[in-house]
């Protein structure tokens, strides 16, 4: 794993789940300052400079992080356990969106539809591939279509995150398609 890797699945547990592991603590908004954010993980023996960061968050695959315009603070862009207000501003989603799930977990989207669990959304993404990359964390992908049109003429509510993730509340089960 590169050294990049380790750090990077270091900050998505301090900035999406567990700050009080680097000593840390979020705004409202997700936002630890940067200087913070490297003592913290320094103390927990990440080693971590302020190169070392804009390089996890430029090369993130998935660019789970944001900096500020400034580059003062840097926070997850999605993906939270813990409360925060990420303010995304509600948008129209296209006409379809995609879920990667692996099949254990079929029989229950097939009742209960698609939950956010722990997380504040769902995640939904605009490619099958990208869907496909996500299912694969968990074993052999399955990949759902959302009717995401149709769920936002019904009244549901959409986000993009600032790094192209659909984000909503519920995806109930008569808007997945299984392929």
């Amino acid at each position: 794993m590169k050294p990049t890797t380790s750090v990077s699945k270091f900050l998505s547990l301090v900035l999406r789940h567990r700050p009080e592991i680097a000593g840390v603590r979020l705004d409202a908004e997700g936002w630890v300052s940067v200087e913070e954010l490297i003592a913290g993980c320094v103390r927990c023996g990440i080693p971590l400079d302020a190169d070392v960061l804009r390089d996890v968050v430029r090369t993130n695959d998935k660019q789970r992080f944001a900096l500020s315009e400034d580059g003062s603070r840097i926070r997850a862009s999605q993906g939270h356990t813990v409360k925060v207000s990420l303010g995304y501003e509600p948008v129209e989603p296209p006409e379809v969106l995609f879920h990667g799930t692996v099949s254990r977990f079929l029989d229950s989207i097939r009742v209960e539809g698609l939950l956010r669990g722990k997380r504040h959304h769902v995640h939904l993404s605009e490619t099958r591939e990208t869907a496909v990359k996500v299912g694969s964390r968990r074993g052999q992908p399955v990949v759902l279509t959302v009717r995401a049109g149709e769920m936002h003429a019904a009244g549901f509510v959409f986000f993009r995150s600032d790094n192209g993730v659909w984000l909503t509340d519920h995806v109930p089960a008569g808007f997945v398609v299984e392929l």
